[in-house]
């Protein structure tokens, strides 16, 4: 997968000023999003749909590591800023660390920018805005978990962790870019990526809470369920490499995957099986692409 020219600049960047994610993970989601890309993205512009989302995904990535794994909440909070206050940013607030703060800024600023020519831009500018604070507020959300495990809980995973996978927002970015799509058809839609939102984060979950865990991040539904039922405890989580290490074989053996690969199948189900009253968007793709997406999931387990 090549990725354009755009995204590749950026990666280049990125290694440099960051470097945790392997180049597989932008060709990785780069190479998915045609499989759940709203049916109704003007033709003429779903390549350009495609990197934009591609560039998002590289900004909420960052930001996500920034918390998660560095544990950097000023750095986090300045970042923030650039999507609800852009006229409150500081990047010389103290503990603000300089390097990632400007990257951060070049990557939202690279996506903005792509979205100034979106014909629809106007009509869903307030949704995007809206749906991507929910994604930063999962992030907040894993930062307070990993620093507070006893207070994890699969409804909160579930409800808070989820837009992490910031399904509203791509399809706030599909919209700007799909001139018959009939605003009736929204509140359907909608409804409908909740669902499909949870079941792109349960395939990440299953694929890389092993890593995660070894990188002291404990939100994975997966770990979320063992500290729930005292499986584990926050104290091994907090513990040394080898602690780790039997930790994550004590949750492989209470087979606590394959509650969430049924959880998954569930939801499948569900929506597939579900009658949808939308004309001038072709929900059932939307659905069997989510089928894709799990696919890639567990292909690519190890790799991102």
């Amino acid at each position: 997968m090549t990725l354009p020219d755009r995204v590749t600049e950026l990666v280049d960047e990125y290694e440099q000023v960051c470097g945790e994610r392997d180049r597989f993970l932008w060709r990785w989601i780069y190479s998915l999003f045609p499989e759940f890309t709203l049916s109704s993205v003007d033709p003429a512009h779903a390549d350009h749909v495609r990197t934009q989302k591609t560039i998002l995904t590289m900004y909420v990535t960052v930001l996500d590591d920034l918390v998660e794994n560095h544990g950097d909440r000023a750095t986090f909070e300045e970042a923030r800023r650039l999507v609800r206050a852009p006229d409150t940013v500081d990047p010389d607030r103290a503990a603000v660390d300089e390097a990632y703060f400007a990257f951060i800024e070049r990557l939202w600023t690279e996506f903005t920018a792509g979205l100034e020519d979106a014909p629809r831009r106007d009509e869903f500018a307030d949704v995007f805005d809206y749906d991507i604070t929910q994604t930063l507020n999962a992030m907040d959300y894993s930062a307070v978990v990993n620093e507070n495990p006893r207070i994890a809980n699969l409804s909160g995973a579930e409800r808070y962790d989820a837009h992490n996978m910031v399904m509203f927002p791509y399809a706030a970015v599909d919209l700007m870019y799909s001139p018959t799509f009939d605003l009736a058809d929204y509140g359907t839609l909608r409804d409908l990526l909740w669902d499909l939102q949870e079941m792109a984060r349960i395939g990440n979950w299953l694929t890389t809470w092993e890593r995660e865990v070894r990188e002291d991040d404990f939100t994975a539904g997966i770990v979320v369920l063992a500290l729930q039922e005292g499986i584990v405890s926050p104290d091994e989580l907090a513990g040394t490499d080898e602690q780790k290490e039997a930790v994550i074989e004590r949750i492989k053996s209470q087979n606590l995957e394959q509650v969430f690969r049924d959880r998954w199948a569930d939801r499948y189900r569900a929506v597939r099986d579900r009658r949808t009253d939308a004309d001038s968007v072709d929900l059932d793709a939307l659905v069997a692409g989510m089928e894709t997406v799990f696919e890639y999931h567990v292909a690519s387990r190890g790799y991102k």
